[in-house]
């Protein structure tokens, strides 16, 4: 557990938090100008609070109050920038050896092999980085935090310079960092379909406070801590491949209930995470009949929450999970939709978009 308690004042703007990062991924997240890199950076020993205390157990990094601070070359962190900021005039194989350089004598490491393997760029050791995509840098940044036998990993918006295809080949391998190597990860984003994908906890922030903390399924199911409201709720369903179809479908086992999907490119039985946005999902008292979407899924309202405007949010307990549904309030009362009350949620097949679906574990 990361213990972080920071209080710092910049002209106009005023950082004071309070959290505890578990194990796993951590994703800060929130609008720009919220502090999350401001908070990074304080971990990183890149900026010295007004005050504040950052320790996991034994491991204090900072104590203002006893005038502790480690200097950043001792705090034992993977710092992986928006850009990947390799030295242009090595070769990749050499960029890496630059990051195990600075692992401490007897210190646990990954293997080079294994994080060359991990991330897929054994054909890449010896290129510069002049030669490589947006994406292969990033890897191979990645690797360099690695293999610097870090206690921690900071990824500073690691994606927000890259395209979206590029988003895709890169998300796969945060992935596997979460899952398959023991070192916990502080990832700072305001993209609603990164942290879905990534995050093992979320922390939301908003003028430099903490206004929500918790798994990635319950936070990204409260509008009053997303970044832009409502427009970014949604349910996160964990599912299981279950078959790949003639026509291009993927039918994924969902709690017992299939739930169809464009092809998934994973083999059958690989769990994946699936965000379902709110503003894709329609509602039915009956179950429609004569549609084209695939996806009918019933269930019972949980709960409604009404919004500022005329929209509401309504959850929905279904076989496959949680799913929120949003709508206006005039559809809901035209409904008469209240807590118990049976109904359908309706999914088109192609409204998931693909970086919503992530191989990974449960989300709570």
């Amino acid at each position: 557990m990361l213990d972080i308690d920071l209080h710092h004042a910049f002209p106009g703007f005023t950082l004071d938090v309070r959290f505890t990062a578990p194990p796993g991924l951590t994703v800060l997240f929130g609008r720009s100008g919220s502090g999350k890199t401001t908070i990074i950076n304080a971990v990183a020993g890149l900026l010295t609070p007004d005050r504040g205390r950052i320790a996991a157990g034994d491991w204090v990094l900072l104590d203002t109050a006893r005038r502790l601070r480690l200097p950043p070359h001792r705090r034992r962190i993977g710092y992986i920038f928006q850009d990947s900021r390799l030295f242009p005039h090595l070769t990749v194989r050499q960029n890496l050896k630059y990051g195990a350089w600075f692992a401490p004598r007897g210190a646990p490491r990954e293997p080079f092999g294994r994080v060359i393997d991990l991330l897929g760029i054994a054909q890449l050791l010896d290129r510069r980085p002049g030669a490589l995509s947006g994406g292969e840098r990033q890897r191979v940044a990645i690797g360099r935090a690695l293999l610097s036998a870090p206690r921690l990993i900071l990824a500073d918006e690691p994606l927000a310079a890259l395209d979206e295809s590029r988003k895709a080949e890169i998300l796969p391998y945060f992935e596997r960092l979460r899952d398959e190597v023991n070192v916990p990860i502080l990832y700072v984003s305001h993209s609603a379909s990164e942290v879905a994908r990534l995050a093992t906890t979320i922390v939301a922030l908003e003028n430099g406070r903490v206004i929500g903390q918790g798994t990635v399924a319950d936070v990204l199911a409260d509008p009053a801590v997303l970044p832009t409201g409502a427009r970014e709720a949604g349910a996160i369903l964990t599912a299981t491949v279950a078959a790949h179809h003639p026509d291009g479908l993927t039918e994924l086992d969902a709690g017992g209930t299939p739930l169809f999907l464009p092809h998934v490119a994973q083999p059958p039985g690989t769990t994946l995470r699936v965000r379902i946005a709110a503003h894709e999902v329609i509602l039915s008292r009956d179950r429609p009949q004569g549609l084209s979407a695939l996806n009918i899924l019933p269930g019972v309202v949980h709960d409604i929450r009404p919004g500022d405007g005329p929209g509401t949010i309504v959850a929905l307990d279904t076989g496959a999970g949680r799913l929120l549904a949003r709508i206006t309030r005039r559809s809901a009362e035209a409904l008469a939709l209240t807590p118990g009350v049976q109904a359908h949620a309706v999914i088109k097949t192609v409204s998931v978009a693909p970086l919503d679906i992530g191989a990974g574990t449960r989300v709570n």
